[in-house]
């Protein structure tokens, strides 16, 4: 059977047109002004780090301008609480290589940021970064290496912000459900599911 895989960029390269000049030109190693808003205004992001096994990607939510705009070449990202896993934070320190994408609801365009980050203690960053009078553990020091916009073709196509493209959430399997089955129900679903919404109103910050 012949592979269909494409192993090098030459075979890569012919298969696709080359980028317009737009998309050459929105592509800036620093925080332009505009690049600045679509942070400030965003309340979600995916952070994206590298470990042995491969990439990973991780959630971060809070208010809008959460990830804070130290200058134009520096970002803050607080480590809120969460399930103490720290992949993220484990995969930054054996390698420092990051990327974040923020989303801005309703709007289809998304920003890209890429770069090295740092976990940080420092007492200073991890006071502008409170929240409900609680610390982060942590403060992620982001410094950036190249930023630009994704056009709105991905968003349009999902139709992620339109209210009736929207899942009940009883249509998928509650987490006390897939906690039951993974851990062959060693842990009780139907508690976890019970007690759940009040820890997390409770430890969200």
């Amino acid at each position: 059977m012949p592979s269909h895989d494409i192993a090098t960029l030459v075979d890569l390269e012919a298969l696709y047109a080359e980028p317009g000049a737009a998309s050459l030109a929105k592509e800036v190693d620093y925080l332009h002004p505009h690049y600045r808003a679509f942070v400030e205004a965003s309340p979600f992001c995916l952070l994206s780090t590298l470990n042995d096994h491969g990439g990973d990607c991780s959630p971060r939510g809070d208010a809008p301008g959460f990830v804070q705009v130290l200058d134009d070449r520096t970002l803050l990202l607080p480590d809120r609480r969460g399930n103490n896993r720290i992949d993220s934070l484990r995969n930054i320190l054996a390698d420092s290589r990051v990327g974040l994408l923020f989303l801005v609801p309703g709007v289809n365009e998304t920003l890209r940021v890429s770069g090295t980050a740092t976990v940080s203690t420092d007492p200073d960053l991890i006071a502008r970064c409170m929240m409900q009078d609680k610390a982060p553990t942590t403060v992620l020091v982001i410094r950036i290496h190249s930023v630009f916009f994704q056009c709105a073709r991905a968003l349009l196509r999902s139709r992620l912000w339109l209210a009736d493209a929207q899942v009940p959430r009883e249509a998928l399997p509650s987490t006390g459900t897939m906690l039951a089955a993974l851990s062959q129900n060693a842990i009780d679903g139907a508690a976890y599911d019970r007690e759940l919404p009040e820890r997390v109103r409770t430890t969200l910050y």
